[in-house]
């Protein structure tokens, strides 16, 4: 796959949206006229209909379904919080992490609540557990007791119906983890229940227990507590180099290009020796987020090329294989007003003319495909490199430490990494993404909102589409995610 192209022309557009004003505040007809349009935009082109196999079958069954069961829910929205859900809800039935829908404005956040019933709860082991009470809370269960039923409803029902495409893709384990806190919390979602009034927990094998639950005010802090103590979260400096029981530890906790890179990649370059020795290192991807745009997948592997060099890792980088395009007016037309911005861009045609001329290619493959009445046409991507027969120059053993904020960017890493030799990959479950790659971006009618999705197909992908990583076993982490302390310890024991 070009990776080149596909940050071009995500950096192109990213030029290109614009705001305009919201003429009115009538949230059931904003929510009404952005849910068709995501709609009417994702089945005119979206490569999913025209992808025959598996990873096209649930966009096919949600693109009409879901929009009638979302239309359904418009007399609850009246609010910017309840049109976001909505909207949300929709996306997420998709079950496609590259099929989003972002508030324009600045949302809720992660530790955002209205009230909660001062304790909170973490996905471990398959189950709801209690994993942080405030301190002087009444009436509350104790942290490690596992939630049985709320509302008189089984857990696992009470939970789809709480969080499920709400706050996360309950059908992954990482969404499971990233939505748990929220399962006592109301978060002004409409849609959802708030603070259960009732749930039984049960404490190691005794009998579960009854505890009413109330709602109590939140207090600056509070929220974010116990997030924090139940979900890791990463650093204020995402990117750092430090030593950790004698061995380097890389600390990459975001993709983004505000991150820090240039000081961080010259650090690493400074001590590549020693990280190149036979004590080994650490490279901690746990939360390292990405979007899955040639900007942050380029990261990862410019960060494997300073330690591992370019000569040894290129023939381990994943064949990016043929590559299907749906053939669409649409579609044409996106990259051609990304050719057109960076042909406009000086400094762009003296640094990148080579993805100019691909993407000149790709608006003439869209012409003909049109012309000619093809609903789709396929591009056949970079492919596999022979080995070169370059020595390692990596001596010691690697842990790349993960979990389920390891996203979009992070996964591509995960892909050439888990390819090289001596490199094993140690924590939690990883997320997902889908083989609809690359994305287009788009302000949604109410300005409220921007609908994102992958517009071409990697159907030769090596990793399925919405498969994660998962630690083998003896590798697996099954502490507290968020004692730093305890964790490290655990790490160090893998180098033995």
């Amino acid at each position: 796959m070009s990776r080149m192209l596909t940050f071009a022309a995500a950096a192109a557009l990213t030029l290109a949206v614009g705001t305009s004003p919201v003429a009115a505040q009538d949230f059931r007809a904003l929510a009404r006229q952005d849910l068709q349009r995501i709609h009417d935009e994702l089945a005119a082109n979206h490569p999913a209909p025209a992808v025959p196999g598996a990873a096209s079958q649930n966009f096919r069954s949600w693109l009409d379904a879901g929009l009638q069961e979302s239309l359904g829910m418009i007399g609850q929205v009246n609010s910017g919080d309840s049109h976001a859900y909505l909207l949300r809800y929709y996306a997420g039935g998709f079950r496609d992490s590259n099929i989003r829908v972002d508030p324009t404005w600045e949302g809720s956040g992660p530790y955002f609540g209205i009230s909660w019933p001062g304790f909170t709860t973490g996905w471990r082991d398959g189950r709801y557990v209690v994993t942080y009470v405030k301190p002087g809370t009444r009436g509350a269960p104790r942290v490690g007791d596992v939630v049985t039923e709320c509302n008189v409803t089984p857990i696992e029902e009470f939970a789809r119906g709480k969080l499920d495409r709400w706050e996360g893709n309950l059908e992954t384990e990482a969404g499971r983890v990233r939505s748990a806190p929220y399962l006592m919390w109301n978060r002004n979602n409409p849609f959802a229940a708030g603070v259960p009034s009732q749930c039984s927990f049960q404490s190691g094998r005794g009998r579960p227990r009854d505890l009413q639950i109330r709602p109590i005010p939140v207090v600056a802090g509070d929220l974010e507590a116990a997030y924090r103590a139940t979900v890791y979260m990463p650093p204020a400096t995402p990117l750092a180099v430090e030593t950790v029981n004698g061995r380097p530890w890389l600390h990459v906790h975001s993709f983004a290009d505000t991150a820090g890179w240039p000081a961080f990649n010259a650090a690493v370059e400074a001590q590549a020796a020693t990280l190149r020795g036979p004590q080994g290192f650490v490279l901690d991807l746990r939360a390292a987020s990405g979007s899955g745009e040639n900007s942050s997948t380029a990261r990862g592997y410019g960060l494997a090329n300073r330690i591992w060099t370019p000569e040894f890792t290129v023939s381990r980088q994943p064949a990016a294989g043929d590559i299907t395009y749906r053939a669409t007016q649409g579609n044409r037309d996106w990259y051609a007003a990304a050719l057109g911005r960076m042909e406009a861009d000086p400094y762009f045609v003296q640094e990148s003319m080579a993805v100019i001329e691909q993407t000149r290619e790709l608006v003439a493959a869209y012409d003909a495909a049109i012309a000619a009445g093809q609903p789709t046409f396929t591009l056949a991507g970079r492919p596999a490199v022979p080995d070169t027969g370059a020595p390692n120059p990596v001596q010691g053993p690697v842990i790349v430490l993960v979990d389920a904020g390891c996203s979009g960017g992070c996964l591509d890493t995960l892909d050439l990494l888990s390819k090289l030799p001596n490199v094993r990959i140690a924590g939690s479950t990883t997320a997902t993404d889908s083989i609809f790659v690359e994305p287009t971006m788009m302000r949604l009618p109410s300005n409220y909102s921007d609908l994102s999705y992958g517009h071409k197909a990697w159907t030769s992908r090596p990793r399925p589409n919405n498969q994660p990583y998962t630690p083998a076993q003896g590798l697996t982490y099954t502490g507290n995610p968020t004692d730093e302390t305890a964790v490290r310890a655990w790490v160090g024991t893998l180098f033995q």
